[in-house]
């Protein structure tokens, strides 16, 4: 059977290669699909916009990436003759995404945008399949801008018409933050990306071993507390009653970001037969983010204390700056 046209143009065009290229080419197609240093996508996914499909990617260091062969494919380009012959040749276009490689295109691209596209993310897809290349997810609204100016200045060719149709399209569905959270969305990274966050978050605030004791609730903050409740305060008691137990989680710890109170309870657990915690909360802390947040949030609510002359007002003036507030907590009757 007779080759068709485009498969005798490919023969032709392999056969003009001189066997050094040849073998270059061979070589580095064999580096990148055994290369262990390219890292396999930690989630992957597809954004279907009409009848344009993306896929997408998060990689390990949380980089979202675009797939570049769907986005020329959704963009009408292809890789042709004319794209090999630039890379060839050392042009610098022809390291671009291959829709954005033409000479009139590639001279007009901002430079950074030309700089940040000519240097692709490769990565296997979480199946573990051949090297994608990628292209940084939030650079997309700006290629497409870009696009949209070209054309606006008339330099787009009539055959590169289409190409900023596509632009329009998808700047119409994308914006600069959008295109994260979309991919997060369909790669199910948000789900990861919630849970990373809060494990920052607690490496932060809590400290890994116990820091050493020290006073950090002024004697001024229960003082005022039995205040504005109307109980009797002994200076230099230490006695405290279960209440103010509960208030000062509820005014103090809970106020701290998400998680973090609970993780403290989980690490410092009352004992089941005295029901008493063996350290306070606050040596849990780390000494450069816990103990600094802890004491402003002291002084916060101390200030408040002092300003108010019964509970009610301070419920009001706490709530005001921490709202919601405690909530049912401001309800419970004093302890008899």
């Amino acid at each position: 059977m007779d080759e068709v046209p485009q498969r005798k143009g490919g023969l032709a065009r392999a056969d003009a290669l001189s066997s050094s290229r040849k073998s270059d080419i061979a070589q580095k197609a064999a580096n990148a699909r055994w290369n262990a240093d390219i890292p396999k996508a930690l989630l992957d996914g597809e954004i279907t916009l009409g009848e344009t499909v993306i896929e997408c990617a998060v990689l390990p260091d949380g980089t979202r990436v675009l797939s570049e062969r769907a986005l020329t494919k959704g963009f009408g380009g292809k890789r042709g003759g004319a794209h090999w012959r630039r890379k060839r040749a050392g042009d610098l276009g022809a390291d671009l995404p291959v829709f954005l490689s033409a000479k009139n295109i590639s001279s007009n691209l901002p430079s950074d945008l030309v700089m940040a596209l000519s240097r692709p993310f490769l990565y296997r897809t979480s199946a573990g399949g051949s090297v994608a290349h990628g292209v940084e997810a939030s650079l997309l609204p700006r290629i497409c801008g870009a696009l949209l100016d070209l054309q606006r200045r008339q330099i787009l060719h009539p055959s590169q018409e289409a190409i900023a149709v596509q632009a329009g399209v998808l700047f119409q569905g994308f914006a600069d933050v959008g295109i994260i959270a979309l991919v997060d969305e369909v790669t199910g990274y948000q789900r990861l990306r919630a849970r990373d966050e809060l494990q920052k978050i607690l490496a932060a605030y809590i400290a890994p071993e116990l820091l050493p004791w020290a006073k950090r609730f002024p004697d001024s903050y229960y003082e005022h507390l039995h205040r504005v409740r109307g109980w009797k305060y002994e200076v230099g008691s230490n006695a405290r009653n279960a209440y103010i137990g509960k208030l000062t989680n509820a005014l103090i710890y809970e106020q701290l970001p998400t998680g973090v109170i609970d993780e403290l309870r989980a690490r410092n657990p009352r004992d089941p037969i005295t029901k008493r915690r063996k350290r306070t909360h606050h040596e849990h802390l780390t000494a450069d983010v816990g103990h600094p947040h802890l004491d402003r949030q002291i002084i916060s609510v101390t200030t408040l204390l002092s300003v108010s002359d019964d509970w009610p007002e301070f419920s009001r003036l706490f709530t005001r700056k921490f709202p919601p507030g405690p909530g049912d907590l401001f309800a419970l009757p004093p302890p008899t």
